[in-house]
C-alpha cells in the first residue's frame, strides 16, 4: 500500500506492520525526504512507537548530515511519548510503549544537543518544545532565555513550552498581549492549562470577540473551561451548535471535562434512595 494514504487514516485504522514501515523509510538515508518526513510526522503516534522506532527517530535527530527539516520533525515527533512516559511512568510496563532506558536516554540526549549552539535554530527549537513535556530542571533557564532573546521564534518556543513548565505565570499573561497570533494562542493555552484566573477577563474576551480567528477561539475554549470549569456549561453551550464541526466538538468536549466528576459515597446514597 502507498503509506503516504496513512496521513488521512486514524492510527488505530493502519496495518499491524505501519511501524515497521516507517521504521524502513526513517533508516534508509537514501530516501526521498518528503517519504521520509512524513515517516517521521507519523511515526510519533502511541500506537507505533516503540523503543525501535524511538532509537531511528533520535538518530536522525543527533545526526549533523539529516536535512534539518527531518531532524526538527523528529525531534516533534517524540514529544507525545516523552509526555505519556512522564505521566504515566513505569511501574506498568504495558502503561508506555518505550522502556524507562529509552526515556531516559532520549532525555540526556535531548539536553546534550540543545546545549550544542552550532546545531541549527529550527532543531534546537524543536528539542526544546519536544524535551519540556518530560520536564527537568533545566528547562527554566532554556525557557527564560529563549523568552528574554527578542528573537520571536524563540518566544514562540518558549510561550509554548510555558504550557509544560511550572514558573512562568507573569510572562504568560504578558504574552497574552503580544501582537503575534501565534504566540497570542500559545498564552491562551498555557494560561488554560495553568488555570489562571489573571487571564480570565482576557480569555473571556476573546470568547465573545466575533472577530476572533478559529485557531485562537479553539485554544480559548479550552482555557475557559480550564480557569473556571463552573461557568463552563453557561459559556460555551451556543458554540456546541456552531456549523464548524471542530469547533462544536471542541465545545462539547471542555463542557464534558469541566463537569463534576460524581462522588462514589454520593452515588451510593443516591442509589439506596431509589431503591428504598
Amino acid at each position: 500500500m502507498d503509506f503516504k494514504t496513512l496521513i488521512d487514516t486514524p492510527p488505530w485504522d493502519w496495518p499491524r506492520d505501519a511501524g515497521d514501515m516507517f521504521q524502513m523509510i526513517l533508516s534508509d538515508s537514501r530516501g526521498q525526504v518528503s517519504d521520509r518526513l512524513i515517516a517521521a510526522e507519523l511515526a510519533g503516534s502511541s500506537t507505533v512507537i516503540n523503543d525501535d522506532l524511538a532509537g531511528v527517530l533520535m538518530t536522525i535527530i543527533e545526526n549533523a548530515e539529516e536535512p534539518e527539516e527531518l531532524r526538527a520533525k523528529a525531534a516533534i515527533s517524540l514529544g507525545p511519548v516523552l509526555e505519556q512516559a512522564d505521566m504515566d511512568g513505569f511501574e506498568d510496563s504495558m502503561d508506555v510503549p518505550i522502556s524507562e532506558m529509552t526515556f531516559r536516554s532520549i532525555q540526556d540526549k535531548l539536553h546534550r544537543l540543545y546545549l550544542e549552539e552550532c546545531i541549527s535554530k529550527e532543531v534546537r527549537r524543536r528539542i526544546l518544545e519536544a524535551s519540556v513535556r518530560a520536564p527537568k530542571s533545566w528547562h527554566q533557564k532554556a525557557i527564560m532565555t529563549a523568552y528574554s532573546s527578542g528573537d520571536k521564534d524563540w518566544m514562540l518556543t518558549a510561550v509554548f513550552s510555558m504550557r509544560w513548565v511550572r514558573g512562568f505565570e507573569n510572562q504568560i499573561l504578558e504574552a497574552l498581549k503580544s501582537s503575534d497570533p501565534e504566540i497570542h494562542r500559545q498564552a491562551v493555552s498555557a494560561a488554560g492549562n495553568w488555570e489562571l484566573d489573571a487571564a480570565w477577563s482576557h480569555v473571556l474576551g476573546l470568547l465573545n470577540d466575533a472577530g476572533t480567528s478559529k485557531p485562537l477561539l479553539l485554544a480559548v475554549i479550552g482555557a475557559v473551561s480550564s480557569i473556571r470549569p463552573q461557568e463552563a456549561g453557561e459559556l460555551l453551550i451556543d458554540l456546541t451548535e456552531s456549523d464548524d464541526e471542530e469547533i462544536a466538538e471542541a465545545a462539547k468536549e471542555a463542557i464534558a471535562m469541566s463537569e463534576p466528576i460524581p462522588d462514589e459515597e454520593d452515588d451510593e446514597d443516591d442509589t439506596s434512595d431509589w431503591v428504598n
